[in-house]
């Protein structure tokens, strides 16, 4: 294969903030997540990085593909920075909110882009890495993936459209995934709806390299079939073996009525199952369900963001946000002490208060 130049953009918002390199190699953006020390977590300079970078590819005639992309082989992108948005809400200023309007604008962006945009989704990919990835027109797992919307372990919900994605999923399994936040492999995401396809990690570079010598105007027509080509058989997917339980037990409109659902079925993926929402907020775990079904009921993307942002101006006056955070990523003891602690504690009124609409809706 042909020597290729790789050069640099040039735009000021990139060249100060080093944690989102953003280079042209040939045909291809690339956009490389760089903070790998932090399992390439995502700032609100980060975010305010890639969205330049689209938009400086997208108007670039010379770009045919974007390649986004993480530093190091641990992880593409572990989600957002939540200490910042736990330190936002504690001390009252306005970096939180200005994070997620930021956070859900590129997502709807990265879901509506006019060119080929290919995530490479190799490692830990969880919160904000899946709404990077899962909402672009090409998404490539590996063996290395693990795959989670683990936000009701730290007292959130499933957010970044995450509520537009999970119920698009076979039967219940978006249901399973953003009750649990249970991590998933390659062929779990395949059969989720949430990836395309898997490439082997140590083929990643032979792939970025063909995508960037693929001619500007054939890129529309052949990204698809060069993922496919390099591509290789995912293996057995655990949900789709255990479709038919996540079916029976996950159907249902209430919390209460999945644990008992659970309880009936033997086996140990439904003891697991029951036993991992155990340890979450039980608050999260009622919103997390509202939210999903009213996403299931969506026409659009934009929809669901804007739900969900208004969720997220409530989420900051609560007790277990705070409590979740702590325990999992300040204190570290892992021992999250929720209020109230039970599913039958919660009211439904203080639920309903997370779906009233958010003051200034999302302009997309």
């Amino acid at each position: 294969m042909r020597m290729m130049m790789t050069k640099e953009i040039d735009m000021p918002e990139l060249t100060e903030q080093r944690d989102v390199v953003v280079e042209r190699r040939g045909s291809a953006g690339i956009i490389r997540l760089n903070r790998s020390r932090a399992l390439n977590s995502l700032t609100l300079e980060m975010i305010r990085s890639i969205a330049a970078a689209l938009d400086e590819f997208a108007l670039d005639s010379a770009t045919a593909t974007v390649i986004v992309l993480g530093d190091g082989d641990r992880g593409f992108c572990a989600g957002g920075d939540i200490r910042v948005l736990h330190e936002s809400g504690r001390t009252g200023t306005d970096i939180a909110e200005t994070f997620w309007r930021e956070e859900f604008r590129l997502n709807h962006r990265i879901a509506t882009y006019p060119k080929p945009y290919v995530a490479l989704m190799d490692g830990i990919t969880m919160g904000g890495g899946v709404g990077l990835s899962s909402h672009g027109r090409h998404r490539v797992v590996t063996e290395r993936t693990r795959l989670a919307m683990p936000e009701t372990g730290i007292g959130y919900f499933p957010d970044v459209g995450a509520t537009w994605l999970l119920p698009r999923a076979p039967g219940e399994t978006g249901i399973w995934m953003g009750l649990t936040g249970s991590a998933i492999n390659a062929a779990d995401a395949i059969y989720a709806g949430l990836a395309d396809v898997r490439v082997a990690s140590f083929q990643l570079p032979e792939l970025i390299e063909t995508l960037a010598e693929l001619p500007r105007n054939a890129a529309f027509r052949d990204v698809g079939s060069l993922l496919k080509n390099l591509s290789d058989h995912p293996g057995d997917s655990e949900l789709k073996r255990n479709g038919d339980l996540i079916q029976r037990a996950f159907h249902f409109g209430s919390v209460e009525e999945i644990y008992g659902a659970l309880e009936n079925e033997a086996g140990e993926f439904a003891a697991e199952t029951r036993r991992i929402l155990l340890t979450r907020s039980p608050t999260s775990l009622k919103l997390a369900l509202r939210l999903l079904r009213q996403g299931g009921q969506s026409r659009t993307l934009a929809e669901c963001l804007n739900r969900e942002l208004g969720a997220c101006m409530r989420i900051l006056n609560t007790p277990d946000f705070y409590e979740g955070i702590r325990a999992a990523i300040i204190d570290k003891d892992r021992n999250p002490k929720w209020h109230p602690a039970t599913i039958e504690a919660v009211d439904q009124a203080a639920v309903d208060v997370f779906l009233q609409p958010a003051s200034r809706p999302l302009a997309l």
